[in-house]
């Protein structure tokens, strides 16, 4: 047996085994794809077999060579397509034209007279090998836009259709010139092995070259899941489960929906948002992986959601984890063939390791609220401690000194009023008063209710209106502003934040120290800044000094009272106008707090 027989041999062998191998597969499940790849397989044993009886047998069979063996040839490339589309899309004028061409061919074939003229069978090539290189192209077109175990099938499918094409260009140029010496016919044989060898991989691959393949994507997966509980959110963390489990089963798209026990529905994330799904899929009901070829048949409701993944097929597993059952993860594909039923084995071991990081995300949540609640109560408790020492200091203040002035009036009546007692009971009476509202303000603000109606006004003039009020507290407060600095605010709560503003630099100061307000305008933003020369701030305090009962460590209770509530209401009342609030300070060297507001231009 010569080398080119062997070649031819093998080659042949390799298809048989290739059609035996899908025509199982297709009576297991008789999806038009099986289908169209039994009836491609079929016919190239067909050719084939009758290559075999004409020539090597060497049958008195003139029918077979004449007609069958040609048209099962030419019925080829058509056959390839279909198995083209059954991946990917095909043009609809495309397929017309190739099924013209099909017809026209096996109609020369059938009614011109033997022998057939060099120049026709030279066209017969031409079509078949410009059909071929088409499906060549397509395959590859399709293993660049898919991903895993498909993008690999459609890499040896393309391999197998070049080689399938360069082997009718071999055939045609040994037609053309017969002189060709016998290398040039075992080059063909080759090509004819190696595109058997590429088809079998592509469309009878063996379990454990799927696996081969898929094993990049399912040991990335495996090794993520460690870590993704830690994601910010669960949505976060649902959503790189579906993408790991896509690319491991070389699927476009996954979906994974979570078990909501009141509402008893799944539930998937769609902008951002839980929305139930209508109908329980039968992987879930019968808590077992599943293969659903045409899932919009089987699942009316959901088929806006199959069409927006542009899916026909569906397979799904279900999520539990020690019995609890979490959810489902469904991985789509627009044809059937992309899956395999060994793939029902790996898409409930994804399932399973998909179980292990919802379980660890709920678990983090848990602990997590369990801290909240934890801080929640120290934060109750420090507000308790630090309002009962601030309330009781004005309340004693006022008591005592009510007690004082009840005294002088009982011994005597007609003695005049203690101006200097008076004004004590008024200044501790203000100071109770302004720690009440404070403690009203932050209600409303955490309601957002906090700011009223809005009117233009010149922030300078503002600023100067409040100096003139407070001339005897704010006497080393000095203002520099351009004049206007226009911006829409609620007057009363901005006037809020200046003073709260000023008040704690007067009181975190040296007694001579100056306090300066300044006031400019930048594109966009009505700028205000309050400087002092004080204690200053600690570096790891300052972006903590805005939020509830904080103060800086370098602050004396003793001597600087103060719930830690000024400034937290400050910042909600600018962030409610649209602006924003901050400091620079440095331990020992003063602070300055920034303020930028929204402009008005009156142009």
């Amino acid at each position: 047996m010569s080398g080119l027989e062997q070649l031819q041999y093998l080659s042949w062998l390799l298809y048989i085994v290739v059609f035996v191998l899908v025509l199982v597969r297709t009576i297991r499940r008789p999806t038009p794809a099986h289908v169209d790849m039994t009836l491609f397989f079929g016919v190239v044993a067909t050719v084939i077999v009758s290559t075999t009886l004409t020539s090597k047998v060497r049958l008195n069979l003139a029918w077979v060579a004449d007609v069958v063996t040609p048209s099962a040839a030419i019925a080829l490339g058509y056959l390839l397509l279909r198995l083209v589309r059954d991946f990917a899309h095909v043009p609809r004028l495309v397929m017309l034209a190739v099924e013209v061409g099909m017809l026209a061919s096996i109609a020369a074939v059938v009614l011109t007279p033997r022998p057939l003229s060099v120049e026709l069978v030279l066209g017969l090539v031409v079509y078949l090998v410009l059909v071929i290189a088409y499906d060549a192209w397509a395959f590859t077109r399709h293993a660049w836009r898919t991903r895993g175990v498909t993008r690999r099938r459609m890499q040896a499918a393309a391999s197998g259709s070049l080689c399938l094409d360069l082997v009718l260009v071999v055939a045609g140029v040994g037609v053309a010139v017969p002189s060709l010496p016998p290398a040039w016919n075992e080059l063909g044989a080759a090509l004819g092995l190696a595109s058997g060898a590429c088809y079998f991989v592509a469309f009878a691959p063996p379990t454990w070259l799927r696996r081969a393949w898929q094993e990049p994507e399912v040991v990335a997966f495996l090794t993520s899941v460690t870590s993704l509980a830690r994601l910010p959110d669960i949505r976060d963390v649902v959503q790189e489960l579906e993408h790991g489990a896509a690319a491991a089963l070389g699927a476009p798209a996954a979906r994974i929906a979570l078990w909501h026990a009141d509402t008893r529905r799944l539930q998937v994330f769609s902008d951002g948002k839980r929305v139930p799904l209508p109908y329980l899929p039968r992987a879930w009901l019968e808590q077992r992986a599943t293969l659903v070829v045409s899932a919009a048949e089987q699942a009316p409701p959901d088929a806006a959601l199959f069409d927006a993944h542009g899916a026909r097929t569906v397979i799904s597993a279900p999520i539990t984890a020690y019995g609890k059952r979490l959810g489902l993860l469904s991985v789509y594909a627009p044809q059937a063939p992309v899956f395999a039923n060994s793939d029902l084995e790996l898409i409930q071991l994804l399932a399973d390791q998909a179980a292990v990081a919802l379980e660890n995300r709920a678990l983090i949540d848990e602990a997590a609220q369990v801290r909240a609640r934890e801080e929640a109560t120290r934060l109750k408790e420090d507000f308790l401690s630090s309002a009962a020492h601030d309330l009781k200091t004005p309340l004693t203040g006022i008591v005592t000194q009510a007690q004082v002035l009840r005294r002088r009036a009982e011994r005597d009546p007609a003695a005049p009023p203690d101006r200097l007692g008076l004004d004590r009971l008024l200044e501790q009476s203000h100071r109770l008063k302004t720690l009440v509202l404070e403690l009203l303000d932050v209600s409303r603000l955490e309601h957002g209710s906090l700011i009223g109606e809005r009117q233009e006004v010149d922030l300078a003039a503002l600023v100067r209106a409040l100096i003139r009020q407070n001339a005897t507290l704010w006497n080393r407060v000095h203002l520099h502003a351009e004049d206007p600095v226009l911006a829409s605010v609620d007057v009363p709560r901005f006037e809020q934040v200046v003073s709260n503003l000023v008040e704690n630099a007067l009181k975190y100061s040296p007694h001579q120290a100056p306090v300066s307000v300044t006031i400019w305008r930048e594109p966009g933003n009505a700028r205000l800044s309050v400087r002092d020369e004080g204690i200053g701030i600690p570096s790891e305090d300052q972006a903590l000094v805005f939020e509830r009962f904080h103060r800086a460590r370098n602050v004396d209770d003793r001597r600087f009272a103060g719930m830690g509530l000024g400034l937290y209401i400050a910042r909600g009342i600018v962030e409610q106008h649209g602006g924003k609030i901050w400091v620079e300070s440095a331990p020992g060297m003063g602070s300055t707090f920034q303020v930028a507001v929204p402009f008005v231009s009156r142009t």
